[in-house]
């Protein structure tokens, strides 16, 4: 007797975990998204930042002095469509180098990943810091919001790696994280880019 493949899918969102766009969300704001949650609360909604998706700007034309750590392509994402004038920093932390502690947050669930403040020079955290990605904005849901939409099928809730945050590929993010995550999640990654298309 053949023992089916463990499912991939969270049972839940949680911090650090991905929230990735099923091939029905349409919606052109999140239409083939893959979204980092960085703060999760059952009645306080959920936060993130959109991880394949550049504008284009450089980071250097943002914030000249983060330029050098910042990881290829060297541009700022866009988050997503909320509060777009601000901007978010993920880190990349060096094995076992310590940061000052008030200039990042580790997020929970993703060994090595932190926020990190950019009020702080790049000269006070470089020994600690390997590299960074900025993003413009980031996603939000309300209270219960999220659970709604993963229920009608909008969204898959898969494991995140800390190699996501950071994919020099970014248009490729969205396939091989379903691919990655095999059995029928995987075959969305073949899925046209609009489903009336099919």
């Amino acid at each position: 007797m053949e023992v089916p493949a463990p499912d991939p899918l969270l049972p839940g969102p949680a911090t650090g975990a991905l929230v990735v766009a099923g091939p029905s969300l349409e919606d052109p704001n999140f239409h083939r998204t893959v979204v980092l949650l960085l703060a999760y609360g059952v009645g306080e909604g959920a936060l993130g930042v959109v991880l394949n998706r550049t504008n284009g700007v450089p980071v250097e034309e943002l914030l000249p002095g983060w330029a050098d750590l910042a990881a290829p392509p060297g541009t700022v994402f866009v988050g997503g469509p909320v509060a777009r004038d601000s901007v978010i920093c993920l880190a990349r932390l060096r094995p076992g180098v310590g940061t000052p502690p008030d200039a990042c947050s580790p997020v929970p669930g993703v060994e090595g990943l932190a926020t990190l403040d950019l009020n702080r020079s790049p000269s006070e955290v470089e020994d600690g810091v390997q590299t960074v990605r900025l993003f413009s904005g980031y996603a939000g849901w309300s209270p219960g919001q999220l659970e709604g939409e993963v229920e009608r099928g909008g969204w898959l809730l898969l494991p995140g790696l800390l190699a996501d945050a950071f994919t020099p590929d970014p248009d490729e993010l969205w396939r091989s994280v379903l691919l990655r995550s095999g059995g029928r999640v995987a075959m969305y990654a073949n899925a046209p880019p609009k489903l009336s298309m099919n």
